[in-house]
């Protein structure tokens, strides 16, 4: 079941992420096909979108340290994680009304964000990328009210609540890095919702394709002026708020005007300087200034 095809995930038969689980480092994946040069048709399986053969907690020590996060007391925090877990494509990994005692950094793959909805299509509101914490709200909230569903094969780490909110307290890194990661979710959906309420379509693509970029090149999945691209056009369409007929329409202007490309689940940033022109881009929400004391 896809978010490409607009469909409700149920609660009655989709399978249990964690009935996957494995002990720390976590398998390569299996080969899988690609979906094709034509993004969008939701036909082929979704293939892993990152290698996953590395320690994860290599991975996991590269993103500590792009936060700025001192080495012993990232040695601290991956000692925390109870578990690794392995999921496939098209999965919920956090329930709409679950009370969970855990959260979940993921390592490998993409995920997104979104609210059920029973007489309509569910909207994509958020995608997380590797680094990314997928649900640091149930911190402070006891149930949740939405789903993370994966959109590729991932891996996730698992951090109990407990662990962390000692770590944060022991730990003044741990706890910056942990309210940092908040504030740019918090600016991040800012932007989301300025490009689905305010900007056309045209100039909002652009600014979803360069933050996605930003991002990728961040979190080292990146290749020079390309990155992987495992969404269909259903799905940037939903990110947008708009039909995947608009989404198409708009993602074939932005290729016409030279600005970008698209094969074979990679996207290339063909006028890096052109596309952020176009979007106003500005990343300083994305990166921003991590506080020392």
């Amino acid at each position: 079941m896809s978010m490409a095809d607009g469909e409700i995930r149920s609660r009655t038969n989709q399978p249990n992420a964690y009935d996957r689980r494995e002990p720390p480092p976590g398998p390569t994946y299996p080969s899988t096909p690609p979906r094709g040069p034509q993004p969008g048709n939701g036909k082929t399986v979704r293939g892993p979108i990152h290698a996953s053969g590395v320690d994860w907690t290599l991975t996991l020590r590269r993103k500590l340290d792009r936060s700025g996060v001192p080495a012993h007391e990232a040695d601290a925090l991956a000692a925390s994680v109870s578990r690794v877990v392995t999921v496939e494509a098209d999965r919920e990994i956090v329930r709409e009304d679950d009370e969970p005692a855990e959260c979940r950094l993921l390592l490998d793959g993409w995920t997104c964000r979104y609210i059920p909805l029973e007489t309509a299509r569910p909207q994509i509101l958020a995608l997380q990328l590797p680094g990314d914490f997928l649900d640091l709200q149930g911190l402070v909230r006891r149930r949740v009210d939405h789903v993370v569903a994966s959109l590729t094969p991932c891996r996730v780490v698992v951090i109990p609540h407990d662990a962390l909110r000692d770590l944060m307290e022991r730990h003044s890194g741990i706890g910056r890095m942990v309210h940092f990661e908040t504030a740019v979710e918090l600016a991040t959906a800012r932007r989301w919702l300025l490009n689905a309420a305010h900007r056309p379509a045209y100039e909002g693509f652009a600014h979803l394709i360069c933050e996605l970029f930003t991002r990728a090149a961040a979190a080292g999945i990146a290749e020079a002026s390309r990155f992987p691209m495992p969404l269909t056009q259903a799905e940037f369409g939903s990110a947008m708020g708009l039909t995947s007929v608009h989404a198409n329409r708009t993602l074939k202007r932005l290729r016409q005007a030279g600005l970008i490309s698209w094969r074979c689940r990679w996207m290339t940033i063909e006028d890096w300087d052109g596309l952020a022109e176009v979007a106003e881009f500005d990343p300083a929400y994305l990166k921003g200034e991590h506080p020392t004391s």
